[in-house]
């Protein structure tokens, strides 16, 4: 018997059953990041904290670096009241880095007050997804600066 024919079923077999656990974790992890905008946008920290690694950080277009207690602290505090803060429809898209690595990209629309001053503004961000034995985690992000006006 040929063991590289008899192979070619289960080496297709496992293929197909890492797309399908691809494809479970890409939609897993988009969910996540469209409801870790939305606990953003309610002020959530209890949510958002469920969401953030530990050690997360999020480094923006100006060049500020925060950390998850920076980001859980502004939610707690109210820093920002959000009219929206929305990935835009269509623009979300997640790549899988083998099998315990995300990244999520997507254009976000931000509107509110901070601080009593009005934003509404569009940027792009990319957050890094890792999976860790307590389930997928936002571990880094990284926000463009705002986009020109249409």
């Amino acid at each position: 018997m040929d063991l590289r024919a008899a192979a070619y079923p289960i080496i297709a077999l496992a293929l197909g059953a890492s797309e399908a656990g691809n494809t479970e974790d890409a939609r897993a992890i988009a969910a996540m990041d469209t409801a870790y905008q939305a606990a953003v946008e309610r002020n959530d920290a209890g949510a958002m904290a469920e969401i953030l690694h530990e050690d997360m950080i999020l480094v923006v277009g100006a060049g500020t670096v925060f950390t998850r207690e920076d980001l859980l602290q502004s939610a707690r505090t109210r820093e920002f009241i959000y009219e929206h803060q929305v990935e835009d429809e269509g623009t979300q898209t997640v790549r899988l880095f083998g099998p315990d690595t995300a990244i999520v990209t997507a254009r976000l629309w931000l509107k509110g007050t901070r601080n009593g001053h009005a934003f509404d503004r569009r940027l792009w961000f990319s957050d890094t997804y890792v999976r860790t034995p307590q389930g997928w985690r936002y571990a880094f992000g990284q926000a463009s600066l705002a986009l020109p006006a249409d």
